[in-house]
């Protein structure tokens, strides 16, 4: 089989997929000054690219899966060229309209207006939507030092990204407007889904991720219980099927096995003390296929 062509975004989107990757059982290594990772997977092939670009290369066939995040997808207008395999949940953020904190957005669209902003396409949109009467400002990286509250500033309206909106408050920013929500998705080209062979890999990848991303969010707990109390202790015990069960040596009750949300440990395991349970022991997973 040909090597699947796998595009590696640079950045915070590499850490979190380089992680993922790794839980999966998949390890790849990047020499410095290097785009072309090695890796322990026969039938994987990487290369780095910066995010703003791997929608484009997949939609022309230049690779067959890429990570991106959704809003680089919208901005380069390939939504409709490129299939959205699995939404990772890495890297939440919303693209905004923001001004200064002291401005009124209402008077503000009553002049003729300058956007920063790097999403020139989602900008125009946002614009043409609005009927904003106002020109787009091309920046590269750190936008909000374009806009600030004086007469003189370069720009009257920013729209970036942004996870908590701490750095837009930093600034004396404001958000206004919401234009879409993100995260890192995985993507493959049409002609890769086309192909058998490099669709089954894909879908075989996204298992293997499907079932890192469920283990993450789930740990196993362990327990005892004797024979009077299992009844009670069973039906109080929530799990993802139904919970496993074996007689201890000897006779004296049961050990009982249940995979249970993390968020749900705080509050679970006083109820399972209080229905019967000794012996607790909670441990983490590595993969969980539902």
């Amino acid at each position: 089989m040909e090597k699947l062509k796998i595009l590696l975004a640079k950045g915070r989107i590499y850490e979190s997929v380089y992680q993922l990757l790794s839980d999966a059982g998949i390890s790849i290594h990047l020499p410095d000054r290097t785009y072309f990772p090695s890796t322990n997977q026969e039938d994987l092939a990487f290369q780095v690219v910066k995010p703003q670009i791997t929608s484009l290369l997949l939609a022309n066939d230049k690779a067959d899966v890429g990570f991106s995040g959704k809003d680089w997808v919208y901005e380069n207008c390939t939504q409709d060229d490129v299939e959205e395999i699995m939404d990772l949940g890495f890297d939440p953020v919303r693209i905004v309209a923001a001004i200064p904190e002291s401005r009124d957005f209402d008077a503000l669209l009553k002049s003729n207006v300058t956007i920063a902003t790097e999403y020139q396409t989602l900008s125009k949109k946002w614009v043409d939507d609005k009927k904003i009467n106002g020109t787009i400002f091309r920046t590269w990286g750190t936008s909000e030092g374009f806009v600030q509250d004086k007469d003189d500033s370069i720009a009257q309206i920013l729209i970036d990204n942004t996870s908590t909106g701490s750095s837009l408050k930093a600034n004396r920013l404001k958000i206004v407007d919401t234009l879409m929500e993100s995260s890192t998705r995985m993507y493959a080209s049409k002609k890769a889904m086309n192909n058998p062979e490099k669709k089954q890999k894909i879908m075989e990848l996204k298992m293997l991720f499907e079932s890192v991303l469920n283990a993450r969010s789930r740990v196993m707990l362990e327990m005892n219980c004797s024979e009077k109390n299992f009844d009670a202790l069973i039906k109080g015990s929530p799990a993802m099927k139904s919970p496993t069960v074996s007689p201890l040596f000897g006779g004296n009750g049961y050990a009982v096995k249940i995979a249970v949300k993390k968020s749900d440990v705080p509050t679970l395991l006083p109820k399972l003390q209080s229905l019967g349970a000794t012996d607790i022991v909670e441990y983490e997973l590595r993969k969980v296929i539902l």
